[in-house]
């Protein structure tokens, strides 16, 4: 039975704290800090090469996480906890959202702080802190880790009958792939940009096996059944994350303007059906229960099993193998085979 310290690992794209350097102002000259130590109105750039590193997580016990084994930045076991949420501005007053993690040592010493990036930033681009939000962390980070559909998504119903997701109230039972026909808990909506790790992705029609474009979240998980193991996960069933399969031909990055996202909450973590193909819904965990209303949060919290305790998380597929060009159609052959 899964707990929530086996649950799959989940990544985060981050620069360390020395990537971005401050130029002007009382830190000139330091990396990004953390909140007590960070000025208004400093400015700061991103040092030329500097790239996105992956910095995998597990959710720990109460209010924080730890760098998970198969991280590759920062020291697997250790202590990461969320800091703030700094809003930067370019000198044409596009704003740019950046949390700040803090991984600490065994003694309790800062090791490293890491910087995640909501949209992307762009080397010897000057860079003005303009806020900083102690508050919003959790709250912007389980916006990125929610996973979302998006307006117009047909959803398939306990009768059969699709429906645009836009349409649904709570309360509407919808069709399950373990549990049969449910009643939605709770139905969430958010409009953000569509630029960096808000980008949503699309899966062209019949990419695998999908009546019609499908249009998620980076994060959000597909359920394929293979009658081949092609890609040698070891099990016919497995989740993948959409983000694992852009190919920029039948699964796309969308990026620009603005996106409408829906979180579709049941008692229990589920899969169900959007577009003819099985997806998941929301999962309740130290990383997304912050986008839920405090009050049903509160009930929730006393019904996770339901969520943590699924065995279907366990199907999740390692990045590695999902590291080629043609995975999603490998995926696509083999679940119609």
């Amino acid at each position: 039975m899964t707990t929530p310290a086996t649950l799959p690992a989940f990544t985060l794209q981050v620069f360390r704290s020395g990537d971005l350097l401050a130029t002007h102002g009382a830190n000139m000259g330091d990396g990004l800090s953390f909140a007590a130590e960070l000025v208004p109105d400093d400015t700061y750039e991103l040092r030329p090469h500097s790239t996105l590193r992956r910095l995998a997580l597990r959710a720990d016990t109460g209010a924080t996480f730890r760098i998970a084994p198969s991280t590759l930045t920062g020291l697997p076991g250790a202590l990461i906890h969320l800091d703030s949420c700094l809003t930067l501005m370019s000198p044409d007053g596009q704003t740019t959202e950046v949390i700040t993690l803090v991984e600490v040592d065994g003694a309790g010493d800062v090791a490293e702080i890491y910087a995640l990036p909501l949209a992307p930033l762009v080397p010897r681009t000057t860079y003005s802190l303009v806020g900083i939000d102690r508050e919003s962390a959790r709250s912007r980070l389980a916006a990125i880790a929610c996973v979302s559909f998006t307006a117009g998504t047909q959803i398939t119903m306990a009768s059969g009958a699709q429906r645009a997701i836009e349409t649904l109230a709570i309360g509407d039972r919808v069709l399950t792939r373990d549990d049969g026909p449910q009643p939605l808990r709770w139905i969430g909506r958010t409009t953000t940009r569509a630029v960096g790790e808000m980008a949503p992705i699309l899966i062209t029609k019949g990419a695998l096996n999908n009546s019609a474009d499908l249009l998620v979240s980076p994060e959000h998980r597909l359920f394929i059944y293979q009658r081949s193991d092609a890609l040698g996960a070891g099990r016919a069933e497995v989740l993948v994350r959409a983000r694992h399969l852009v190919n920029e031909t039948t699964v796309l990055r969308r990026e620009g303007g603005f996106i409408d996202y829906f979180q579709l909450l049941f008692d229990s973590h589920q899969i169900i059906y959007a577009e003819g193909i099985a997806a998941e819904t929301m999962l309740v965990d130290t990383r997304t229960r912050a986008a839920l209303p405090p009050e049903l949060a509160e009930k929730l919290a006393q019904s996770l099993p339901g969520h943590t305790n699924r065995p279907h998380l366990q199907f999740e597929v390692p990045d590695d193998l999902l590291n080629r060009p043609d995975a999603a159609e490998l995926l696509r052959r083999a679940s119609t085979r």
